[in-house]
């Protein structure tokens, strides 16, 4: 347990809570889209204005590391402890795109205060949540007269999360040495909601493909070779339809070998959540749930994979008919993977079956895309339990547990460092990543910060290595 004081790290946010939202909104106000190639500018000014910041914290090391693409944010504070352990955060500096026109109250890199909510994008995803670190590790210092932190703590900011982390992977791998830690801590992630505060222990993984199946070298009639040709679009047609049987199951085989499964516990912990089915199918917009059988909704979207179909087209869709047998077809495929699933050998195991079911006479090309792994925390981690006291002290109530559906480079972090990954997040599902109108909840954003004020003394005494 961290001997931080409650009361004097309550007191010391507190006086510096106006400083640090200022500072926050000058951040905000640079644009660093990663995906637009007009604001690669933006994305270096924005390195350099956090590089700037942390030097100003106090980090004694901070650089900024050159990619391929966009700037990441390097900075390392020795604990000056022999046997302190070392602690990565990993966060993201550059914001999805954003216009007025979208759909926008507020000016979009205009940061606006209205009834206790930052508007601006970037304000949760990342920026917030990346910030909040700058205030936290100083109340830390101040509410226990120490110089420097309890932890060896290090920061990881990269710049092209938002493009899909391109150049993430390779930069971890050439900087290994640097970043070794013996926990990494992502701040890019949420909670359920204001009401009911939650630690993340998971993210899913992800394999996405293209396939483009090829029948006549051209458009025909169908009248005449029809029904004496195989059709492409059929053929899509049927892959599509058999890659689920009748209990929502992946039929591509090997495809569930040596998954982690779900414990009681788990499913129990995900039992506690204040979970309201027909809210959630408002959010998606959807009339009703679906999926594998024997897992509830949140089982499905955390804990399993899945198989789905992002797009299929083919042959004519223009207004009124045109009898043809068409020259070619497309498949759109994504997987979810989860913890004990590898992209590669998924791939392989679904180059195979496709390999099965397209007859003769039909030519097909697979491409796979850059694939990102699953990763998971044991709940008996000694790690997570710090995080989970950290944000009890924080938030004065217990502290739940959920997993995320989505996916990011949490996972290279954790198969290039060898090193487990916790999720500190204070997001809320109506902060609104990548829409229009993104916005932080102010008291959640200092709730973070008083997190992390209280986490590096507690993980210091943790057995972690």
């Amino acid at each position: 347990m961290s001997d931080t004081p409650d009361s004097a790290v309550r007191t010391y946010i507190e006086e510096h809570r106006a400083a640090f939202l200022a500072d926050l909104a000058e951040w905000l106000r640079i644009p660093s889209v990663s995906a637009q190639p007009e604001h690669a500018e933006d994305v270096r000014r924005s390195a350099e204005w956090l590089a700037a910041k942390l030097r100003e914290t106090g980090f004694p090391v901070v650089e900024i590391w050159p990619t391929d693409g966009a700037p990441a944010v390097f900075a390392e504070w020795p604990s000056g402890e022999p046997d302190a352990p070392t602690v990565l955060v990993y966060g993201h500096h550059d914001v999805q795109p954003a216009a007025r026109e979208d759909g926008w109250h507020t000016e979009p890199f205009e940061p606006t205060t209205i009834d206790g909510r930052m508007y601006a994008r970037g304000a949760a995803d990342d920026k917030g949540q990346v910030f909040f670190h700058t205030l936290g590790v100083r109340a830390h210092l101040a509410a226990t007269g120490r110089t420097a932190p309890a932890v060896n703590l290090k920061l990881l900011i990269e710049g092209e999360e938002e493009s899909g982390s391109p150049h993430f992977r390779a930069l971890v791998e050439s900087r290994r040495e640097r970043l070794a830690a013996d926990a990494v801590i992502v701040s890019d992630t949420g909670m359920w909601s204001e009401d009911t505060p939650t630690v993340c222990t998971g993210m899913r993984g992800v394999a996405d493909c293209e396939i483009t199946f090829r029948g006549p070298d051209q458009d025909i009639h169908s009248g005449s070779f029809g029904g004496a040709v195989p059709n492409p679009a059929t053929v899509a047609a049927r892959v599509v339809a058999a890659l689920h049987d009748e209990d929502g199951r992946i039929t591509v085989p090997g495809f569930y070998d040596g998954i982690v499964p779900l414990t009681d516990q788990e499913r129990a912990l995900f039992a506690e959540l204040p979970f309201d089915e027909a809210t959630w199918l408002r959010t998606a917009t959807s009339y009703a749930t679906h999926g594998e059988a024997g897992y509830s909704t949140l089982e499905r979207i955390w804990a399993r994979p899945t198989a789905e179909v992002n797009g299929i087209g083919g042959g004519y869709q223009g207004p009124g008919g045109k009898t043809i047998v068409p020259a070619s077809a497309e498949l759109k495929l994504s997987f979810r993977l989860v913890a004990g699933q590898d992209p590669d050998t998924i791939e392989q195991a679904v180059r195979d079956w496709i390999a099965t079911r397209v007859p003769a006479g039909i030519r097909y090309d697979i491409t796979f895309g850059a694939a990102t792994r699953p990763c998971l925390t044991p709940l008996d981690h000694p790690a997570l339990k710090s995080v989970v006291r950290a944000m009890g002290r924080a938030f004065e109530q217990p502290i739940r547990f959920t997993r995320e559906g989505g996916s990011g480079p949490a996972a290279d972090l954790q198969d290039v460092l060898g090193a487990p990954v916790l999720f500190l997040g204070i997001s809320v599902p109506s902060d609104g990543w990548h829409a229009p109108n993104e916005k932080v909840e102010l008291d959640l954003l200092l709730k973070g910060v008083e997190t992390t004020a209280y986490l590096w003394g507690d993980l210091a005494a943790q057995p972690l290595r």
